[in-house]
């Protein structure tokens, strides 16, 4: 059961009356020869790895190998707890998760790239954060990562998640995407509405440039990613009210991909452009050896 693009996952979706979930779980069946069972195991390990990320450098902050971030996940903590923060408590633990996914990344920690590494903090920020407040099931949150998964496979296969590709539209732009769709099946809505989702957050960040601050993964990255929730979360309630997307997630992609192929190299995740060569950077980095 595969499927090469959004319209035939769609297919797919009302001809067997499956979510995209179920979807994607019978085309890792069949793509693995593994039992679902088995895939499903695999789904709660990766949830698992991402809940120990997102959580550890809260509890015991963790300073980057490269210096630039650590910390942040726990003043966000701190602040949420003497109920200063302004977000809803879901875009708030979102950022805070996030954010600390990141800060574990860059401390050589473990965690799940999804789809990046640079990006790996937005699904299970959002993820976590929604289970916290409403209660889901871990076996309801494996579910809304295959949603994800499907997401992901969708853009490397049709186009990329690589910032020095496509900037990092294509590293925050999918994993926002990926987290978009995810929530909207986990809040019970259509597959064609988790797409929606996902169309929406790839034209919310068209054009957004890779400019790591000392050619490191760790600043503006870690904002980035708490952003990227925020993106996710506005691109869910807009589908799950009911706003459908002129353009379709498939066209969408397409036009990320052309959009990233089209910046300057400068903007692709090599530092000689964007933040990385502001004053500023330059001195937190040592001016670059």
């Amino acid at each position: 059961m595969d499927f090469s693009n959004a319209k035939e996952l769609l297919e797919l979706c009302d001809n067997n009356k499956m979510s995209i979930s179920e979807v994607m779980k019978h085309r890792e069946c069949d793509e693995s020869t593994s039992s679902k069972e088995e895939i499903t195991e695999k789904m709660r390990k990766v949830l698992q790895i991402m809940r120990d990320s997102a959580t550890m450098p809260i509890n015991t902050p963790m300073k980057s190998m490269g210096g630039l971030i650590g910390g942040e996940a726990k003043k966000l903590s701190d602040y949420r707890e003497a109920k200063k923060n302004i977000s809803s408590s879901v875009l708030s633990r979102g950022m805070m998760y996030a954010m600390a996914v990141l800060e574990c990344n860059a401390s050589m920690g473990l965690i799940v790239a999804a789809p990046t590494a640079g990006s790996s903090g937005v699904v299970p920020g959002l993820l976590l954060a929604m289970q916290d407040v409403y209660a889901f099931s871990d076996e309801k949150i494996t579910d809304a990562l295959f949603v994800a998964g499907a997401i992901g496979y969708l853009a490397m296969r049709n186009a990329t998640v690589a910032g020095a590709v496509g900037g990092c539209q294509a590293e925050m732009g999918v994993a926002s995407a990926m987290a978009a769709a995810g929530a909207v099946e986990l809040m019970g809505g259509t597959p064609r509405q988790s797409l929606d989702a996902a169309s929406t957050v790839l034209m919310n960040m068209l054009g957004l440039v890779c400019d790591p601050v000392g050619g490191l993964v760790e600043y503006p990255c870690q904002n980035r990613n708490a952003s990227g929730v925020a993106n996710a979360l506005v691109a869910t309630d807009m589908a799950l009210a009911g706003i459908t997307q002129l353009i379709p997630f498939d066209e969408m992609l397409d036009t990320m991909y052309r959009v990233g192929k089209r910046m300057p190299v400068e903007l692709r995740e090599t530092a000689l452009g964007g933040c990385a060569v502001t004053k500023s950077a330059c001195e937190a980095c040592g001016m670059c050896g």
